[in-house]
C-alpha cells in the first residue's frame, strides 16, 4: 500500500490551517498514514487542548474505514465498528471532522481537525485533502 510522505502531510496541514484562519477558528490538525499512525501534527496558538486528541482520533477513524469520520458516527455503536475501535486500542473517534486522503485512487492516510464545530472541522479537513 502507498502511504503519505511527510512533505505531502505538511502540505495538507498548511491548507487545513489556512482554512481555519479563513474561518477565524483555532484548531489542531493531524495527518495520519494509511495505518492510522501520526505523520504530522500542528496546533494553532490559542487552540484548546482537547482538540489535540479529537483531531488525531477522528483521523484514525477516517483512515481505518477509508471514509469521512462523520459517516461512521451513526455506526459507532454497531458491533463491528465498535469491535474494531476496541481492538485498535480505542483511539478512534467516529465523529465528524476528518476525511481520508487518496492519491491515484489509493488510500494514503487521513486528515483530522478538532477545535471548531463539527462542520468547520470537516471543512478544514476537506481543504487540506484538496491540497494533496
Amino acid at each position: 500500500m502507498a502511504s503519505i510522505s511527510l512533505n505531502q502531510a505538511n502540505r495538507v496541514l498548511r491548507a487545513t490551517l489556512k482554512k481555519a484562519t479563513d474561518l477565524n477558528i483555532k484548531v489542531s490538525a493531524a495527518v495520519v498514514d494509511d495505518g492510522g499512525r501520526l505523520v504530522a501534527f500542528q496546533r494553532m496558538d490559542g487552540a484548546f487542548f482537547a482538540g489535540v486528541y479529537g483531531s488525531q482520533g477522528k483521523a484514525v477513524a477516517s483512515a481505518a474505514f477509508a471514509r469521512p469520520s462523520g459517516i461512521m458516527q451513526e455506526r459507532a455503536a454497531q458491533p463491528t465498528p465498535a469491535g474494531i475501535r476496541e481492538a485498535e486500542g480505542d483511539h478512534m473517534i467516529m465523529g465528524q471532522g476528518a476525511v481520508p486522503l487518496f492519491r491515484n485512487g489509493n488510500l494514503v492516510g487521513a486528515v483530522g481537525v478538532g477545535g471548531g464545530t463539527s462542520q468547520e472541522d470537516e471543512d478544514c479537513a476537506k481543504a487540506g485533502a484538496d491540497a494533496l
